[in-house]
């Protein structure tokens, strides 16, 4: 059985990897092409080219590279069309993801299967009826999903998220962490600006004038930066002024399951964290960290995002739990001062996301099947005339 599968970021590649690995355990001699990250190379995937070309966020961000990630988009799909696999997987990043698949479609009639359902309960709903023309079957990651994708006509089962599945850190491990980076027992927030260049350049700068208006209360806290592999360079030259004598978690000389497991050490190490927004709110509630979320975007993409979404919170934890637990300051209000308060607010109260934390990891499918097992189980039981 051959499989083509296309990653665009980080949080894409741990699902394909997690997806992969199903994959291998029901068809052990599936072979694989693609785009992906360390996660998926781990799973003997090699990359067409890296990755972090695809990593960026933004309606205007994305302008620049627009004619690098057309040419990459017209690639990656005439790799698929030469290797007519028998399935083609996309996961998450739409924009990249659906192109190829539109390509793919217009030129044969290779199967697509796309995981992540877009958020059209969030915004655009017209999108799923769109993605409908080029993709045969949806991973929905969310309980609340497949009626939205089988109403456009695709198939879809939601499969959970592997972020459940994962070990959760040990006191052995935190206590390990700890002494590896010099942080004795301090109390530690974590400080987490995103995966992308994009991202990083425009959060870190608030991020480190919040910590300071927060750590003025508590000058014994230790600010802890976890960043992927490709981000360590740009997260350490952001931090390097920052309070709390930063400890920047690099993993990029690490093979990537001690890179996973030294990132949930320091996550159940932290008191609490400031994020952005995205799966790492997952991440955080898999370890029971507690959080403030935090987001911006270029100003001409906030308004066009103003004017489009349709629900009052960003954040996965709250969205699943159904519950606003967790709390925000997005767009306008991602400011020092309102997150330095809503960081002190937490640090007050830390066990009251507790709850929400626990019921959205029940909802997405804690003690069951590993999701990444759930998902190849559902590619391959709606996989037509398999081949293994």
């Amino acid at each position: 059985m051959r499989v083509f599968v296309v990653a665009g970021e980080p949080s894409g590649d741990r699902l394909g990897g997690a997806l992969m690995e199903g994959l291998r355990a029901l068809v052990p001699g599936v072979e694989f092409q693609g785009v992906g990250g360390p996660l998926m190379q781990a799973q003997r995937l090699d990359s067409l080219f890296p990755m972090s070309e695809l990593s960026v966020m933004g309606l205007v961000e994305v302008l620049p590279k627009f004619f690098h990630l057309k040419r990459r988009i017209s690639e990656t799909a005439q790799a698929v069309l030469d290797s007519n696999p028998d399935v083609l997987i996309t996961i998450d990043s739409p924009d990249f993801s659906l192109r190829v698949a539109k390509l793919v479609k217009a030129q044969s009639t290779i199967r697509t299967v796309h995981y992540v359902a877009p958020s059209v309960w969030a915004w655009r709903p017209g999108r799923a009826d769109k993605m409908a023309k080029v993709i045969d079957h949806v991973l929905a990651l969310l309980p609340f999903e497949p009626p939205y994708m089988q109403r456009a006509g695709m198939e879809c089962d939601f499969v959970g998220h592997p972020v459940v599945s994962e070990p959760v850190a040990t006191e052995q491990d935190i206590q390990a962490f700890r002494e590896a980076y010099g942080l004795g027992q301090s109390p530690i927030v974590l400080a987490l600006p995103g995966s992308r260049r994009g991202e990083v350049d425009r959060l870190a700068p608030v991020f480190g004038q919040a910590l300071s208006l927060f750590l003025k209360q508590r000058p014994d806290t230790r600010v802890v930066v976890p960043a992927v592999a490709h981000m360590v360079d740009a997260v350490t030259e952001h931090v390097q002024d920052w309070p709390g004598s930063p400890v920047v978690v690099a993993p990029r000389d690490l093979p990537s399951d001690q890179a996973q497991a030294q990132k949930r050490a320091a996550f159940a190490a932290a008191d609490l964290a400031l994020a952005a927004s995205g799966t790492v709110s997952l991440e955080l509630a898999a370890q029971a960290t507690p959080m403030v979320i935090a987001y911006n975007l270029n100003w001409l993409t906030t308004l066009i995002a103003k004017r489009m979404v349709n629900l009052d919170t960003a954040t996965l934890v709250n969205l699943v739990s159904e519950t606003r637990a967790v709390p925000e300051c997005l767009l306008d209000d991602c400011e020092p001062d309102k997150i330095a308060t809503a960081l002190s607010d937490v640090a007050t109260s830390p066990d009251a996301q507790r709850s929400a934390m626990d019921v959205t990891m029940d909802r997405l499918g804690r003690g069951g099947e590993a999701p990444g097992l759930r998902a190849a189980r559902a590619v391959l039981n709606r996989l037509p005339n398999r081949h293994d």
